[in-house]
């Protein structure tokens, strides 16, 4: 779930179990090769409080633990100006320091680090960093001991803040630089009106409405490489594979890149596409916000698919035994999708009966919330 930290949001990118993994491999490491040496481990504050907290409550033989506080951020930003705001009291001399780091990034902090030890004739200066990007590094500076190597963009949690929240957070959770997209997967049985509801739901979020089959006929008809790619399937009798279904999808969103969000139909059906389509939003830095499900009772549906037959021309409008396959068909798969929503408290069922209005004021009281 999204973390909202006073004006940004942030997405979940590190859990709470692979940060404990992590520190268990780095006291593993560190024990290893001090063995029996009784070592000074310094906490870099405030960042770094859970992360020597946990260490040490890990490391298996006798230590000393102290701080130093050095100021380092102004926002999401890393500043040249480094300050020592509170110094060590404690003589260091012949003493292996073991400084325990949160996060290096840029090294400005590093390198304070090392000045402020250059004095204290040590016996030697090892650095841990639980979080190191290597994109940001710009310094010659050796880290003995890496916990993990993540990208060059702005973290919360494990003791990381953002304007001084966040720190609290036990898993790390990363800036959406995407902020206030919404995006819905709208669902309906045949007849529920979900095209009409879908028009009225994108002109009031002002979000782009992506109808799989428009965009398979979109390619098809323009003959693009996936268009041709589709219809070489099709011609076969074969399914097109999923790759490349999403491959269109994709051209669409990247299209459509400053869209306030999106309304998927037709798309996912399957529990594989509904992760294929996690991994394109996320790769945008987004993600699906709801799956919102017109719901009609099956007579209701078989009641108004025969009137639209009378005027659609449709023949599967027309076939009441067609009719209820096609109900039972959109159930069977979308079952698996409701439960797969559901799991991420993203299932959203809407009553699809009742006038045009009324149902269009359930469907905004859901995205509304969202």
């Amino acid at each position: 779930m999204l973390v909202k930290l006073q004006d940004l949001y942030f997405k979940p990118f590190i859990s709470e179990e692979q940060i404990q993994d992590a520190v268990q491999q780095m006291v593993d490491a560190v024990a290893n090769d001090l063995k029996d040496e009784m070592p000074i481990f310094v906490g870099i504050l405030n960042g770094s409080f859970m992360f020597v907290s946990d260490f040490v409550k890990k490391y298996p033989h006798p230590c000393e633990v102290t701080f130093i506080k050095l100021a380092s951020y102004e926002g999401v930003k890393s500043t040249e100006d480094i300050q020592r705001l509170i110094g060590l009291t404690q003589d260091l001399t012949d003493r292996t320091v073991v400084v325990l780091e949160d996060i290096i990034d840029s090294g400005n902090t590093l390198e304070e680090v090392h000045r402020i030890f250059k004095n204290e004739n040590v016996k030697q200066l090892i650095i841990a960093t639980l979080f190191y990007k290597p994109e940001a590094y710009k310094k010659d500076f050796k880290l003995h001991y890496v916990g993990l190597e993540i990208p060059n963009k702005f973290i919360v949690g494990y003791g990381l803040d953002y304007n001084g929240l966040g720190r609290d957070l036990p898993a790390v959770y990363q800036l959406k630089t995407t902020q206030h997209m919404i995006n819905i997967v709208l669902f309906g049985p045949p007849g529920a009106g979900k095209g009409t509801q879908a028009n009225f739901l994108k002109d009031k979020y002002d979000l782009v409405h992506i109808s799989t089959g428009d965009v398979f006929r979109y390619n098809i008809k323009n003959e693009t490489a996936l268009g041709t790619l589709a219809k070489s399937y099709m011609d076969k009798g074969e399914l097109v594979p999923d790759k490349v279904t999403i491959d269109m999808l994709k051209a669409e969103v990247e299209k459509n890149a400053d869209a306030k969000g999106f309304i998927f139909d037709g798309f996912p059906r399957t529990n594989a596409q509904a992760k294929a389509l996690d991994t394109l939003m996320n790769s945008k830095d987004s993600q699906i916000n709801a799956m919102v499900a017109l719901e009609v009772d099956d007579e209701v549906l078989v009641e108004r698919l025969l009137e639209r037959g009378k005027t659609s021309g449709r023949s599967d409008d027309a076939d009441e035994n067609i009719i209820r396959n096609r109900i039972k068909e959109y159930y069977d798969k979308t079952a698996i999708l409701k439960d797969y929503y559901s799991a991420q408290d993203k299932y959203f069922g809407v009553d699809g009966v009742g006038s045009i209005e009324a149902i269009t004021e359930r469907l905004s009281a859901v995205l509304d919330k969202l």
